[in-house]
């Protein structure tokens, strides 16, 4: 019990050593805090009882002479590694989350939205008017989505499709991975203006080798999606919103498909019973920030389905935590 009482403690620790990119510094080889602190710009010390305390759970060592270097915990927050989790990291601590989560007592009692009631608007509202911390959001569902895309990619028989939406799909980094794995497969990345816009900065659609097999187009999947494709792929939308919004989208991407076409949602699907599961704990942070957002069970995905017009054909296990949940028409 102590130590979950005490959990947000590792939760900061290694959030201020992401924001500091001490990983990134000791790509080289074993440093001592104070060469580490002259190179991220802190007080030495105080960087050392950070280090120290990381060392002890696994993030870090701390070597002879007082050197630290890193371990494969800490790698994970290099900025270089396959499958980073540093930004990942640094958004889900920033100050505006923390806040939100703070307020979690607030809403079990009342029902009210945490991230609502602290900040005063909705968290993409929020987010749209802070670029730099969508930039950092943006940032880090890539870097949580880099342990899952080769497996959603794999997994799924994408290559039976022509042509792939990818509705809310950020800054494309699911719809490259799976063009990539997908050579005669065409996709459209739909999202915000504003998101797109900054996708085609990111570069995850700028490579060469998806040169003219892939289109960005912006608008609101609560008003429209792009017409007349075989499948609308969605990787963590559905659970940022309540089932009236969530039905929205999907009544948009059931009237917009292709015949024979089909719905993909890249989700948790909560399991019953109380072994550990990821799913459970996302939840909660679905009720903190997003606007009615939550995570679902097989029923109430298929549920869900069957009103917007939709059948729950089939849920396929990935390599990873998610699964696809394949719908076609009911």
């Amino acid at each position: 019990m102590l130590q979950l009482v005490s959990g947000y403690w590792l939760s900061q620790l290694v959030f201020v050593a992401a924001k500091l990119g001490v990983a990134d510094e000791l790509r080289r080889g074993p440093a001592t805090a104070e060469a580490l602190a002259t190179g991220v710009g802190v007080h030495a010390p105080s960087l050392y009882r950070v280090l120290r305390a990381l060392a002890s759970c696994g993030v870090f060592a701390e070597t002879t002479g007082g050197r630290f270097k890193l371990t494969p915990l800490a790698a994970t927050l290099r900025s270089d590694a396959p499958g980073s989790l540093r930004d990942f990291a640094e958004m889900m601590v920033e100050g505006y989350n923390w806040q939100a989560w703070g307020d979690l007592l607030h809403g079990v009692r009342t029902g009210e939205q945490p991230f609502d009631h602290v900040h005063g608007v909705p968290t993409f509202e929020w987010l749209a008017q802070h670029p730099d911390d969508e930039r950092i959001f943006a940032a880090a569902m890539a870097s949580l989505s880099g342990t899952e895309n080769d497996a959603v990619a794999r997994t799924y028989p994408f290559g039976t499709l022509r042509t792939l939406v990818d509705v809310g799909g950020a800054h494309g980094h699911l719809l490259a991975t799976i063009l990539r794995r997908h050579r005669q497969l065409r996709g459209i990345l739909f999202d915000q203006p504003q998101v797109v816009e900054a996708a085609a900065r990111s570069g995850y659609l700028a490579a060469r080798d998806l040169a003219g097999r892939c289109q960005v187009r912006g608008g609101s999947f609560f008003d429209t999606v792009p017409a007349g494709a075989d499948a609308y792929l969605m990787k963590y939308v559905i659970h940022d919103w309540d089932d009236e919004r969530a039905l929205r989208i999907l009544h948009n991407c059931r009237e917009a498909m292709a015949a024979g076409g089909r719905v993909l949602l890249v989700e948790h699907v909560i399991q019953p019973g109380h072994r550990p599961d990821f799913g459970k704990l996302l939840d909660i942070n679905m009720l903190v920030v997003a606007p009615g957002g939550r995570e679902r069970t097989r029923e109430e995905f298929r549920s869900l389905l069957g009103r917007a017009r939709l059948r729950l054909r089939r849920i396929v296990p990935t390599e990873s935590r998610v699964q696809i949940l394949e719908a076609v028409a009911a």
